[in-house]
């Protein structure tokens, strides 16, 4: 890495041309729902088949936010004047007139519901491609098994795939769960192309933390040392995937065999909503205990209980950078997945900006 410092702009620009999560399935029902993305308020529902919808959240004609409106049917009728809007964020009606002017439009999004999420593209519709939708499908494969929240977090969403693409903070944030010395110690590589950073980290033959001993004894009665791995992989512009398990010491997992031991999934999709603020998505998968719906439900929470500290040190960090808007941050050799994260992302703006 020949960058030494890091200086945390709360002005910058985001990326448009990219899919966001912006709900979960199970958030967007046939009504109103307000979310705030990449500066730009948006109001969300599903049509009556299904359909997710994305509109500008501003009437065209006063610009009151039309989340504060209702539905009628699939359209939107605004809660100050009664003007309605179409899916496609047309103007349908004006009261006391029957011609409608042909520029009373709201921007519509290009939105798709995929991996259980709601995602809309920001940029340019044109170029809209569901198939560049981050891979999470992991979050309702048949062969895995999980759930998940959304968090908002006040803080850069930068400042969270920094902390998700260097795990050696569990080893002190986490030390009651998932971590201990040996995150912090271990060796790791980190690769990168023009779209993707991968950290990958194998600890082995070590006593496995609290939360790893649990998981491991509700597939194998075992008390011994294990191998563990953590494979983070960072795909632009905020979604990280991270492999993770243990397995008992010495049957092959490094090799790829991970019979003897226990796999999930942290999906993390990271939105952006203002230069200060975002929307952190987030599951856990797993490939074992497919029909224990208690395994979920003591998952779900545990690692709800795990990021709610993640939370509060991001969001402490954020206070300190804002208190401190020209401090440059020294980058440690742990830092190099972050960093790789932040060029591959800054590069997608410094592209758009020079179309």
């Amino acid at each position: 890495m020949s960058k030494k410092y890091t200086t945390f702009t709360m002005n910058e620009s985001f990326p448009m041309n990219a899919w966001y999560a912006v709900a979960w399935d199970t958030e967007l029902k046939h009504e109103l729902l307000p979310r705030v993305i990449c500066n730009k308020p948006l109001v969300l529902y599903r049509k009556k088949d299904g359909t997710p919808v994305v509109l500008e959240d501003a009437c065209w004609h006063r610009l009151l936010p039309l989340s504060k409106g209702k539905l009628r049917g699939d359209t939107v009728v605004c809660g100050y004047h009664g003007l309605e809007f179409n899916n496609e964020g047309q103007c349908t009606y004006m009261p006391s007139q029957k011609t409608i002017n042909p520029s009373a439009c709201v921007r519509s999004y290009p939105a798709v519901e995929k991996y259980r999420f709601i995602w809309v593209w920001m940029g340019d519709p044109a170029v809209a491609d569901s198939s560049k939708i981050p891979d999470m499908h992991w979050n309702n494969d048949p062969e895995w098994a999980g759930d998940g929240k959304m968090i908002e977090v006040k803080c850069n969403y930068r400042l969270v795939i920094d902390n998700l693409m260097d795990l050696t903070h569990e080893t002190f944030v986490h030390s009651e769960s998932i971590g201990d010395r040996n995150v912090a110690e271990a060796p790791f590589d980190v690769h990168y192309d023009e779209h993707t950073a991968t950290v990958t980290r194998w600890m082995k033959g070590i006593k496995p933390p609290p939360f790893w001993h649990g998981q491991l004894n509700k597939k194998i009665k075992y008390d011994g040392l294990v191998d563990r791995w953590q494979i983070i992989k960072f795909e632009a512009p905020c979604t990280v995937n991270i492999d993770v398990g243990v397995a008992v010491a010495g049957t092959g997992a490094p090799e790829g065999d991970r019979s003897q031991g226990v796999n999930g999934y942290v999906l993390n999709t990271i939105t952006p909503s203002t230069n200060q603020t975002c929307y952190y998505f987030w599951a856990f998968s797993r490939n074992y205990n497919l029909k224990d719906q208690s395994n979920t439900t003591e998952l779900k929470d545990g690692v709800a209980s795990i990021f709610a500290q993640d939370e509060d040190i991001l969001e402490a960090q954020q206070k300190a950078i804002n208190t401190n808007p020209t401090r440059e941050f020294y980058n440690l050799n742990i830092d190099a997945g972050a960093m790789w994260a932040r060029r591959i992302t800054d590069k997608m703006v410094k592209n758009e900006n020079q179309d």
